[in-house]
């Protein structure tokens, strides 16, 4: 008895791997939700290692000032700014390039980066005038 050879093709993987993705459950997490986390330094510090470890840095930049994606430490936000939008926006993705990473970070994880995230100091100037700043 050979061994016998089992054909299965890169881009087959990949489809397999979307639709698991897709099929994947992410958080649900009520629209008033606060962060279970908030200010724990153990919680920001894990965030911080997470965020790199996830590569949110390749587009947000390290200490997410912004790159390829939008700043993340000036305090304007696009999808809403309170807790549980962020959550939100990390488990479920936004439109326009965020992707959803509900089904691969744990609920506390995600957590942690939005913990990570607010910790952030704020810049002194803006770079740009398309969202007001809040004072």
């Amino acid at each position: 008895m050979g061994v016998r050879s089992v054909s299965f093709s890169t881009t087959r993987c990949a489809r397999v791997l979307a639709v698991w993705l897709c099929a994947a459950p992410g958080y649900a997490v009520a629209a008033d939700a606060i962060n279970p986390l908030a200010g724990k330094p153990e919680a920001i510090t894990a965030g911080a290692a997470l965020f790199a470890r996830m590569n949110c840095d390749g587009c947000h930049g390290i200490g997410a000032p912004g790159w390829v994606g939008p700043s993340l430490a000036d305090g304007r936000w696009r999808f809403g700014g309170d807790d549980a939008a962020l959550f939100r926006s990390i488990s479920e993705g936004r439109p326009h390039g965020m992707p959803a990473y509900g089904a691969l970070v744990a609920e506390r994880g995600i957590w942690e980066i939005v913990s990570y995230l607010r910790s952030l100091p704020k810049p002194k100037d803006v770079p740009t005038l398309r969202w007001p700043r809040e004072e």
